[in-house]
């Protein structure tokens, strides 16, 4: 359930006041983050000495092992302003610090041009694939979608090239339409692509299912081509060049908060070969259990793309983000998932969305910087032995 009652549609404005980095937010790969005597993850980090790391392989990347990072400034999929500055707020929280000492190369792509000005001249050059009364029908119940759609051919020519180079993409969002971009890009350099998607989320409604008409929730109903997407516009350019993604591709973890045309959804996928685990399974049984059951699904051989929005965490553990549910995968579930996915060596890439410094005080800043840090370098080998 992405929907937000107090307001209804984003609002399209590139001047949204950014709320500056506390000064110990901006040390954070120095010494944690000073909240008494508790040693930050990210000091350990920096400590690294990747010489003593067992290899794993990543079996689809080259040589010599290089991050690059795309920058996906957008704000249009939902109603709140600040997750266009999550980019930059990750970079200079010590992004670079984070990927370094784990023996990876940094080829920082910057922002893939996201804003009202260059999004709205983009836009008004579509020309929908579908009836002019379709097509409004469709736009009206998916807001924004002809910016976002934009946006997102924008990314997907960004990440395709980075993917194509065998450099391992991390985009950093940004709300979590952008990953319509981000996964086909990498779709289109791996086929057989396997997506784990770590959400409170399913992000699965259809412009007819969703009741608040926000685009990040119905990332992967357009990815999987469900009907009622079709001639959706500004997406003309998914349908002609991507592959559609298939049920048995996904695996989801850390789901708890759903809408009713989503449970649908959902059990009628599950029968198609789709992994769906919710919190309740994380409970039952373990995150350990859950993770190694969603790669099973996957298989063995595929390339892995973790889409990973840091609502599916705890509020207590990342609470500067939009859509903050109760009851989320705790400090250590939230790296065990990531640090499973890069023990297989199959890891190609990595999102990190709905990270928005400009939500609670800096404390909330702090601590939800250092998560989504350590959640970045645990994709990438970060390990405690």
């Amino acid at each position: 359930m992405r929907s937000i009652t107090y307001l209804t549609r984003a609002r399209i404005n590139p001047t949204a006041a950014r709320k500056p980095l506390s000064s110990s937010l901006t040390t954070l790969t120095g010494g944690g983050l000073g909240l008494g005597n508790v040693r930050g993850a990210l000091a350990q980090v920096k400590e690294h000495d990747s010489a003593q790391d067992p290899d794993v392989g990543w079996a689809f990347l080259s040589s010599p092992r290089t991050v690059a990072v795309v920058g996906a400034p957008m704000q249009y999929g939902q109603p709140l302003m600040g997750t266009d500055s999550g980019p930059d707020f990750l970079r200079r929280a010590g992004l670079r610090e984070a990927v370094t000492p784990l023996g990876w190369r940094y080829n920082d792509q910057g922002d893939v041009a996201m804003d009202a000005k260059t999004l709205s001249a983009a836009a008004s050059s579509i020309v929908p694939g579908a009836t002019e009364g379709r097509a409004a029908a469709v736009a009206g119940a998916a807001h924004n979608c002809g910016i976002v759609g934009a946006a997102n051919e924008r990314l997907y020519d960004a990440c395709k090239a980075c993917a194509a180079a065998g450099q391992f993409v991390l985009t950093l969002g940004g709300d979590h339409s952008i990953a319509v971009g981000s996964v086909a890009g990498v779709l289109a350099a791996h086929p057989n692509l396997g997506v784990v998607w770590v959400d409170a989320h399913a992000d699965i409604n259809t412009p007819a299912t969703s009741g608040s008409g926000n685009m990040h929730g119905m990332p992967v109903a357009l990815l999987l081509k469900m009907a009622g997407t079709e001639g959706l516009p500004g997406f003309g350019w998914l349908d002609a060049k991507v592959p559609k993604l298939e049920p048995r591709q996904v695996a989801y973890i850390g789901l708890r908060d759903l809408d009713d045309g989503e449970r649908a959804a959902l059990r009628s996928l599950k029968e198609q070969g789709m992994y769906v685990s919710t919190m309740h399974e994380v409970d039952a049984v373990g995150i350990g259990a859950v993770v190694r059951s969603a790669l099973e699904s996957l298989g063995p051989s595929r390339p892995l793309h973790l889409s990973y929005d840091v609502d599916a965490l705890d509020p207590t553990v990342a609470p500067s983000t939009g859509t903050l549910v109760r009851g989320g995968l705790t400090y250590r579930e939230g790296n065990y998932i990531a640090e499973a996915l890069a023990e297989t060596g199959r890891l190609t890439s990595l999102d990190l969305v709905e990270v928005n410094g400009a939500l609670g005080d800096d404390k909330d800043s702090e601590l939800t910087a250092e998560m989504a840090l350590f959640l970045v370098a645990s994709s990438l080998g970060a390990r405690i032995l």
